[in-house]
């Protein structure tokens, strides 16, 4: 398995258990407001919309950690995402009164993004690398 996969594998876990975290916590409530919604460890608010993302987006790592490709996609496409939703959590930080994505939301979001993507991005060069050199 490559370092792609297993990081796809890392981070897709990793989502679907902070789903199943923020549902204990705040079981179906749609609250997304940042001063009174459920906030995971404290510190990162959450919902029942924040928590099925966090479980889409664990679900779609899971699945795409079969094949290079796939991870390689998932890292690219969810960081690009991530980084775009810590950009959004600045100017509508409760989105529109969807789920609450600003505060300390906004630093995870950036520090997933930027992660997912340097390893997607990286995955291309190591798979150049890998490459048999053509004649």
């Amino acid at each position: 398995m490559r370092f792609v996969q297993k990081m796809a594998a890392v981070f897709g876990i990793g989502f679907v258990v902070a789903a199943l975290l923020g549902f204990l916590a705040g079981g179906m409530s749609m609250d997304a407001h940042m001063a009174s919604s459920t906030k995971l460890a404290g510190l990162f608010p959450v919902n029942a919309a924040h928590n099925a993302l966090h479980l889409l987006l664990g679900a779609w790592g899971l699945l795409s950690m079969r094949s290079p490709t796939g991870a390689r996609r998932y890292c690219l496409l969810s960081g690009a995402l991530y980084l775009v939703l810590a950009g959004v959590g600045f100017v509508v930080p409760e989105v529109f009164g969807l789920m609450p994505i600003g505060g300390n939301d906004i630093t995870l979001h950036a520090v997933f993004g930027m992660a997912l993507t340097a390893i997607g991005a990286l995955t291309s060069a190591e798979e150049k690398a890998a490459a048999p050199a053509s004649v």
